[in-house]
């Protein structure tokens, strides 16, 4: 993302919506108002409710003051894969604390990044990473939350990890941006999908193939902003109000009305993360 483009124009509303995964705080929320200001200008375009996700201990703690100090703002905490070796026992500790709140609505994101390692100073190795996995699957089942899932360049070794501990009753793979066989394997499993500004992207051949695959209760959307400007803002920052770009791309890809869809979507996140 280069923040030299300037922000995308705000889309024609679509409504209802909710942003299943993004980053307020590198968003540039910092307190109650500016998070208010993010939020706000994502409901001028239908975009109501939104999911802030943590990567690291301090953007836990951030993701659950911000669910408190709005309501249209829920939580979902845990430890990056990449960041999997900061997981001692007092980080254990904390997040399990974090997610047991009640407007933490998800444990994630977790999973499983082996692009980084070797690449990326510090990161978490694939062992660690599965330890990590392997404990926040516990911690959801413990508390009966949904796992919110990060999935790079590992779709074989998530699934065997997923199968092994005994999934949780609701799974959600974020971002997803695999292909028309693992979107398969997913469904099979009882899995949602959940699509973000990549599927807008002419190149993603596999993730464009394995879109429509995916049947309607099991499908949620996302920004993952400040990232995956969905086209034609490719590069630019992103936010929630950048949603509706989304929807409407995925609805061309699946064949679907686009307000349909969004309220199919809508539906499923407040299942999924029993939303009020």
């Amino acid at each position: 993302m280069s923040a030299a483009r300037p922000a995308p124009e705000p889309p024609q509303p679509l409504t209802p919506l909710v942003d299943a995964h993004t980053h307020l705080d590198a968003c540039g929320a910092e307190d109650a108002e500016t998070t208010a200001a993010i939020v706000d200008r994502a409901a001028a375009v239908g975009v109501g409710r939104i999911v802030t996700v943590a990567d690291d201990l301090e953007a836990a703690r951030f993701a659950v003051r911000a669910a408190h100090w709005d309501e249209r703002v829920y939580a979902a905490v845990a430890i990056h894969p990449t960041r999997a070796n900061a997981l001692d026992d007092a980080t254990r500790a904390e997040i399990e604390r974090l997610a047991a709140d009640p407007r933490c609505v998800a444990v994630g994101e977790t999973g499983l990044d082996l692009y980084w390692p070797g690449k990326l100073e510090g990161c978490a190795d694939p062992s660690e990473q599965e330890e990590g996995f392997r404990w926040h699957i516990d911690l959801a089942k413990r508390l009966g939350k949904p796992l919110m899932i990060h999935n790079r360049e590992a779709d074989a070794d998530l699934l065997r990890v997923l199968h092994d501990e005994g999934a949780p009753e609701r799974v959600i793979f974020h971002c997803f941006s695999s292909d028309a066989e693992m979107a398969r394997r997913c469904v099979d499993a009882g899995y949602l999908l959940s699509f973000s500004g990549t599927v807008s992207f002419r190149n993603a051949k596999a993730l464009r193939e394995a879109a429509p695959l995916v049947p309607r209760d099991l499908v949620l959307v996302e920004t993952d902003a400040p990232y995956l400007t969905p086209h034609p803002y490719r590069g630019a920052p992103n936010e929630s109000y950048c949603l509706p770009y989304t929807v409407r791309a995925l609805a061309e890809v699946r064949g679907e009305d686009a307000d349909e869809l969004a309220a199919v979507t809508t539906a499923n996140a407040e299942r999924v993360y029993g939303l009020s």
